[in-house]
């Protein structure tokens, strides 16, 4: 025999690994990053869980508030007049009062149509309808004013002369625009 050792054929002598080292090195490599990727999967899929939660209850909260804002339009078109017929029964109490008085004096009569005209206006007011009556010589304006005729008169053209029936605003929107009489140009 000789001292002549023959190197076995499965061992590298150049210290690098086997092929079949590589292969469980990179077997284990992947397992490791299937591993990461199914705990990434894992808490993706927990979020995605949270937020498509939170989206519905968003949505149904939206929903709700949509709701709730349409019963408070729906009440408010309902009773918008309540505060205004309210402010007019006293108005109506003092009419027929006035009408269960049959030995009235056209004095009584006067006085108290006075009276109740008086309360007329206020309630109108404090529901924010406000009369238009221009006194004479006030600018002409289109948007309160509705012109029924020109007239020759001793004042600057396109000046009221006259109020034939009182206009009314609500609101600072014409109701009812004043009929008036217009100076014409000389």
């Amino acid at each position: 025999m000789s001292d002549n050792k023959q190197p076995e054929q499965n061992q590298d002598l150049s210290g690098a690994p086997s092929p079949e080292e590589l292969e469980a090195a990179q077997a284990a490599n992947e397992a490791d990053e299937l591993g990461a990727a199914q705990a990434e999967l894992a808490v993706l899929q927990a979020k995605n869980s949270e937020l498509a939660d939170n989206f519905l209850r968003a949505k149904a909260e939206a929903e709700n508030a949509r709701r709730r804002a349409d019963d408070e339009i729906a009440k408010a078109r309902k009773f918008a007049v309540e505060s205004f017929a309210e402010s007019l029964l006293p108005v109506t109490d003092s009419l027929e009062a006035g009408l269960l008085q049959p030995d009235a004096t056209a004095a009584q009569i006067r006085e108290g149509t006075e009276a109740t005209l008086k309360q007329l206006k206020s309630a109108l007011e404090r529901n924010k309808v406000i009369e238009i009556n221009p006194v004479a010589g006030t600018r002409f304006d289109p948007h309160q004013h509705q012109a029924i005729s020109m007239v020759p008169a001793e004042q600057e053209a396109n000046t009221v002369v006259g109020v034939l029936q009182k206009g009314y605003l609500i609101a600072d929107r014409v109701l009812r625009p004043a009929l008036v009489t217009v100076a014409a140009p000389k």
